[in-house]
Order: structure tokens, then C-alpha cells, then sequence
């Protein structure tokens, strides 16, 4: 063992007592875990293939080795390992036929080029969506809370809709929405529902770069593939027939040949008098055919039950899937192997899951969720959220672990987003009280918030935060760790380079376990129930049950 390594442990272990001694997170252990979860031999745990099997097979044996009782669905009247997840996955029958026109005349648009709209998701097996008037909505929103809505009195039932990407505040960076800070009125997966809400025949997003945080090549290859989304019972109340985004100068032009300016809408948008405008003379229609079949991946679920509370729930979550086998890289390497991305996660949640079953009895029952299909959209958490195997009402909060750091200990810790709440607050002061400083995500406009597994439970008003490590490394600095963060995420991240490495300490993930066990065993023996500020969209949802929490 080299003196690096030995400093890095002491860092580890020399945490301040709090109620009992912390306990000690083996970086042995979390390397042969992610050494396994990623091998070949896994084949990048794809959900629905073989891979799954094996990786849900061995994600279980670990837990029992832990320590843990199942905390599945019923059978019988007892608990299971795992969670069915029904999933949707969609396709397009061949080229679909997308046209604007203006006065009659039709503008033919290029499904990848001028537009691109996905499987129909709403149980269609066909669309035909035939010259229906045209909208535009701004920004798409309906707040309450902060007496915002972009439809005004304009009823959109059976009509195409068009909204801008981000929130009204994006463009001067302060306002009703938080400045650069995207709220989820900002997400795209918002503007679809709310559409569906209203009865659109279907939504479309501008893209714009900038506000959206990635150019058209993603837009395109996320939307005109192969969709998934949980199997819903009234899919029509979440998903219009027709959803997608166009491309800025093709929606620019449409507006000006509708009289009206594309700069100066926008403009309008960013204030609560906006109101949506109908495109006089524009009608859209839209043709093809859908693919749909059912399949059925798994949640895996351990579980501690609580010794004085075990209706109450703190969860500790991480998602066991990658992108399993697909195209060649240079090396011909066609494994996406995701040791970081999520490997790391699942060892840790299985070693947070070990250190609860060898500590003290928890008085509030602590789940260990490891959910499907994170990359297919957040869909395993989605499925839990929306069939909670425990009561989302007395869940006190979800610890999330996504892609965490395999090097050695950092001086500093941070989140995805960073939507305030009780239980961010509680994380910073408790890694204060560890000599840790958070640092805020730098990129909030980009949305992160909203692209974890953490946030399913957010929206339906659960405190939820999803955990990243630090990138002031003790060996190094900030330049050692975003130096390392540039290379993963050019050379490693969703590709097959992204493996396992023997020279990876682990120490740091063990440090960042030492932090996330200290807020969930605080939570799980307390009477706290953390909750959102005044402002926040999800305040209100928290507050409906707040007559189920004592």
C-alpha cells in the first residue's frame, strides 16, 4: 500500500463522531464490486436482455450478503427482491410524413433535419394528426404559485402547440423563475405534459442551443429512435399523440408567414402578460404508423425495517442499467461496459446497505432501490414513484448515487442541481460538520436537477437530491479533478472505454459514503421531515399529504 493511499484512508476513517461511531467503508470492496458489475461478462447491463438477468441476480446475492431483507412487491404475503417494471417501447413504422402549411400550401419537413418527433407514447398504434391549427404557447407554462400562465384563455384542445426550450428568465437571467436556474417549467418533459394536460393534439420545442444546453445532434439521435416510457394506466393524461422539437429558423420562419416575429414573441414570452397566439392561415399534419410492444425489466429492492417507525421510509438509491451492446468504437469495442456510470452507484448502495445492517437499528425502515432503465429516461425511479411499493407520504426523502468518483478523497461535495430544500441543507451542514464544502452546480441552467433518479420522487413532492463527489481532490485540487472530469466525459462517458481500472483507489467513494450514511442515519432516527421552500413547484404536492405524516 503506497503513503497515498494510507493518507487517503486516514482521511477516510477520521470522520467526527456523531451519535455512534461512523462506520467504515471498505474501497476494497466497492472496487471488486464495480469490477464485476462492469465486466464483459455483464455486457453492459442492457435492461430486458440477458445481462439483466445476471446483473439483477447478482445485485441481490450482494444485498443478502449484507445484511438485508427483501423489500420488493408481495407474494404470498412476502417481500420479493425485485420490483416488475412494464415498459413501453415504441417505434416508427418507416419515414413519417410531417408537413406544415400556410394558406393550404404544404412545407414538407425532414424527420432528423427540420423536425424531430418521437413514437407516439400515448398507447397509438397510428397518428394521423390532419391539418390542425397551430399555437404558440412561450415558454408553455402554468405556475400558480407565482401567477404565471402562458395559455391564458386560449383553448388548445386538438391543436399543435409550439413552445420555447428553458424558462422565461434564461435570456436576462433574473425574474420569476429563479434566474439561470432552470425550474422544471423549463424541461421539455413538463411542456409535454402540460400539453397532454390541455388536450393538444401534440407539442413541439424550439430548439435553441443555448437555453436547451445541447445542439440539434442530440436532440435528433434522443428523439428519432426507439422510445420507452413505464407502461401508464391513462397514457393519454401524460403524453399528447404527437411529441417532438423543430428546429429554430424552420419554427422563425412558420411564425413569419403568419405575420408574426419570432424575436419579438419571444420577447413577450419572458413576461406574465404573454398571452398564446393562434398562427392565422397555418395548419400542421402528421402521418405514420407506430410500433409498440410491452416488456418487463426489474427494480431490485433490500430493505431494513425500522424498530420504532417502519412506516417511515428514507431511501438510498442508483440505477443498475447502462447501454449494454451497440455500436463499435475505434477498438471495435462494442461492450458500454458504465463502471463509473452507474457501477459506482450500485457498489456503494450495496456497502450503504452492509454499514445499516451492521450499525445500530434504524427507527425508520431504510430501502436500498437499485432501478432499471435510467438511461431509457429516469423510468425505473418513475415507476417506483408512480407505484410506490411505500407510501410516498411517509417517505422522508431519497439519497441518490449516480456516476460517483473511483479516485482518491475530495475537500468538497456537490449535487445535481441545486433545487433548495430542508435536505440539501442538511447534507451541507453535515459535510461542514465533516471539514467538507459543497460547491454548487456551476451549470444550473442546464436542467441537471431534473436528469437523475432522484427526481420522479421530487415531482410528486418527496425530498429527493442526487449526490455527486467532489472535484477538489486532497491530491491535486481542482485541477487534478476537472482535469479528470473533462477526460471522462470526453473519452469514457456512455462508450465502451468507460471500465473498470485496478489503479483506482476508491477512497473517495468511501469518504462520500461516510457523509450520505451520516444524513440518512440522522433522518431515519429522527422525527424530521424535511421540506421545500415557500417558492418551490414542489411544495404543494408535499403539502397534499401532509395529514398522513405525524
Amino acid at each position: 500500500m503506497n503513503s497515498r493511499l494510507c493518507a487517503a484512508i486516514a482521511l477516510v476513517v477520521s470522520a467526527p463522531v456523531f451519535a455512534h461511531d461512523p462506520p467504515r467503508f471498505d474501497p476494497q470492496r466497492l472496487s471488486e464490486e464495480v469490477k464485476t458489475l462492469s465486466s464483459d461478462a455483464f455486457e453492459g447491463r442492457g435492461p430486458a436482455t440477458p445481462a439483466e438477468q445476471r446483473t439483477v441476480d447478482y445485485v441481490i446475492k450482494q444485498m443478502q450478503a449484507a445484511g438485508l431483507q427483501p423489500g420488493g412487491e408481495l407474494k404470498a404475503g412476502k417481500r420479493t427482491w425485485t420490483q416488475p417494471v412494464p415498459l413501453l417501447r415504441a417505434d416508427i413504422v418507416g419515414t413519417p410524413k410531417l408537413a406544415f402549411a400556410h394558406d393550404g400550401k404544404p412545407q414538407v419537413l425532414e424527420q432528423g433535419k427540420d423536425i424531430a418527433v418521437r413514437a407516439a407514447l400515448d398507447g397509438s398504434t397510428k397518428v394521423a394528426i390532419d391539418k390542425v391549427p397551430v399555437v404558440f404557447a412561450g415558454y408553455g407554462v402554468t405556475a400558480p404559485e407565482r401567477d404565471w400562465n402562458d395559455f391564458k384563455d386560449l383553448d388548445v384542445r386538438g391543436k399543435l402547440v409550439l413552445v420555447l426550450i428553458n424558462d422565461p428568465d434564461f435570456e436576462s437571467g433574473s425574474g420569476d423563475f429563479g434566474g439561470k436556474a432552470m425550474t422544471y417549467y423549463g424541461r421539455w418533459t413538463y411542456k409535454y405534459e402540460e400539453a397532454a394536460r390541455r388536450g393538444a393534439a401534440g407539442l413541439l420545442v424550439i430548439h435553441e442551443t443555448a437555453p436547451a444546453s445541447y445542439g440539434w445532434a442530440t436532440v435528433k439521435n434522443s428523439n428519432t429512435n426507439t422510445m420507452f416510457d413505464i407502461v401508464r394506466k391513462q397514457p393519454k393524461a401524460s403524453h399528447s399523440q404527437l411529441e417532438g422539437w423543430i428546429q429554430r429558423d424552420v419554427a422563425a420562419n412558420l411564425l413569419k408567414q403568419a405575420g408574426l416575429d419570432f424575436d419579438s414573441l419571444k420577447q413577450q414570452a419572458r413576461t406574465r402578460d404573454f398571452k398564446a397566439v393562434q398562427l392565422d392561415g397555418v395548419t400542421f399534419s402528421a402521418h405514420y404508423n407506430v410500433r409498440s410492444q410491452v416488456i418487463t425489466s426489474r427494480n431490485v429492492v433490500g430493505r431494513i425495517e425500522g424498530s420504532s417507525h417502519p412506516d417511515e421510509t428514507v431511501i438510498y438509491s442508483a440505477h443498475w442499467d447502462h447501454l449494454g451492446v451497440g455500436a463499435p468504437d475505434a477498438k471495435g469495442d462494442r461492450i458500454y461496459n458504465g463502471a463509473v456510470d452507474n457501477a459506482t452507484g450500485t457498489a456503494a448502495l450495496i456497502e450503504m446497505g452492509r454499514a445499516f445492517a451492521h450499525g445500530p437499528k434504524p427507527q425508520r425502515s431504510v430501502v436500498f432501490l437499485n432501478v432499471t432503465a435510467e438511461e431509457k429516461g429516469l423510468l425505473g425511479s418513475e415507476y417506483y414513484a408512480a407505484n410506490p411499493l411505500y407510501p410516498l407520504a411517509t417517505t422522508v426523502a431519497v439519497l441518490n448515487m449516480d456516476a460517483l468518483s473511483p479516485f482518491g478523497p475530495a475537500r468538497n461535495f456537490t449535487t445535481s442541481g441545486n433545487a433548495a430544500s430542508d435536505l440539501l441543507d442538511k447534507l451541507v451542514a453535515d459535510g461542514k460538520a465533516m471539514g467538507l464544502v459543497f460547491t454548487p452546480d456551476p451549470h444550473l441552467e442546464a436542467g441537471y436537477f431534473f436528469r437523475s433518479d432522484h427526481f420522479p420522487f421530487a415531482k410528486r413532492g418527496v425530498p429527493a437530491l442526487s449526490f455527486g463527489s467532489g472535484n477538489d481532490w486532497v491530491d491535486g485540487g481542482v485541477a487534478a479533478g476537472e482535469a479528470e472530469q473533462a477526460a471522462y466525459t470526453r473519452d469514457r462517458y456512455h462508450q465502451p472505454a468507460d471500465e473498470w481500472q485496478a489503479n483506482w483507489p476508491f477512497t473517495g467513494l468511501a469518504q462520500d459514503l461516510q457523509l450520505l450514511y451520516r444524513v440518512g442515519s440522522e433522518l431515519a432516527n429522527s422525527r424530521d421531515w424535511p421540506g421545500w421552500p415557500r417558492d418551490s413547484e414542489f411544495r404543494a404536492a408535499r403539502e397534499s399529504s401532509a395529514g398522513q405524516r405525524q
